[in-house]
């Protein structure tokens, strides 16, 4: 499967959640076994010279993504939670949203020092959350210096606010527009 037959599996849905943004829908994606697969296939080919040691998923799209991406390369997976959904003592990263902050968090226990964390997610947008998990993962020792996506929407410069967080980025696939 190409990138291009990668991308026409995303579903573009107009107006959501509000008039003017155009939503890159990932749940056609994920339903498409072939296209699910391919997409592992082709993170897991971007992934493997970078010498990750574990993998983190940002809660919820990225624990899809990452956890099968982690089997593939042989590592850990970690998970970046939401706040208020770990019953240990975690470590926290706020980040702004459009409407308001967020919060990631994440056990620390699970990270060794020095480890080298790929972060995966399956959308950059602003970079805001991505921006956050690598200051977290940082925080807790790891060092990252890579995060993929299946899906990049240039326009809104996530790339750009992860390099300058001196945080790679790459995609599967662009699309224009909000």
């Amino acid at each position: 499967m190409t990138r291009g037959e990668l991308k026409a599996l995303i579903r573009t849905i107009p107006d959501f959640p509000k008039a003017g943004i155009q939503f890159r829908d990932i749940t056609t994606l994920l339903a498409h076994g072939e296209g699910l697969a391919a997409s592992i296939d082709m993170l897991a080919d971007m992934a493997a010279p970078l010498g990750a040691t574990k993998v983190a998923g940002i809660e919820a799209r990225g624990f899809i993504f990452g956890t099968a991406l982690a089997l593939r390369l042989g590592v850990g997976f970690v998970p970046l939670r939401k706040a208020g959904k770990l019953p240990v003592e975690t470590i926290a990263e706020d980040y702004a949203l459009e409407y308001g902050v967020a919060t990631l968090e994440l056990d620390p226990t699970i990270i060794n020092d020095g480890e080298h964390v790929l972060v995966v997610d399956d959308l950059l947008a602003t970079g805001g959350t991505a921006v956050a998990a690598a200051n977290l993962l940082r925080r807790a020792g790891a060092v990252v210096n890579h995060a993929l996506f299946v899906v990049d929407l240039p326009e809104l410069s996530g790339s750009q606010a992860l390099a300058e967080a001196q945080v790679e980025a790459r995609a599967l696939v662009e699309f224009s527009g909000h």
